[in-house]
């Protein structure tokens, strides 16, 4: 076996690879290019309110979303989140405004703000403290 054909084979190994990385590399340009071509065109407006309405709690029904329910009192809620979002207000402006007038409960996650740090932190600490307690009645034994 001469030396020239023991390169040879790993020329051409070479250069799958590199012919395999430019396919790999021409298929993830194209991937791109589909997503940013083929993205929806929502507004930024409408993608807010969407989201402050899955935020925000029926206020005449039992655990679901305005932007779930079809209640009169979700659409006038609707309403409500669709005007402060053309009038410029921000998500925390618009939230502290439906909370105020329709109360705490009507928002579908608490606050992170005084008694709703207590409801966030509560399950949390327990989940440690059996945690805990796991460890230590095992080490007994």
């Amino acid at each position: 076996m001469s030396p020239s054909t023991a390169v040879q084979p790993r020329l051409r190994l070479g250069s799958f690879r590199l012919g395999s990385f430019r396919l790999w590399a021409l298929a993830l340009v194209a991937v791109v290019a589909l997503a940013f071509f083929t993205a929806p065109t929502t507004s930024n407006a409408t993608r807010r309110v969407a989201h402050l309405e899955s935020l925000v709690k029926c206020p005449s029904c039992q655990d679901l979303s305005v932007a779930q329910s079809t209640s009169s009192s979700a659409l006038a809620v609707r309403h409500e989140i669709v005007t402060m979002v053309a009038k410029g207000q921000s998500d925390t402006q618009i939230l502290t405004a439906i909370e105020a007038a329709y109360g705490p409960s009507v928002l579908l996650s608490p606050s992170t703000s005084g008694v709703g740090t207590l409801l966030w932190l509560l399950p949390t600490a327990v989940f440690v403290g059996l945690g805990v307690t796991m460890v230590v009645l095992r080490r007994r034994r």
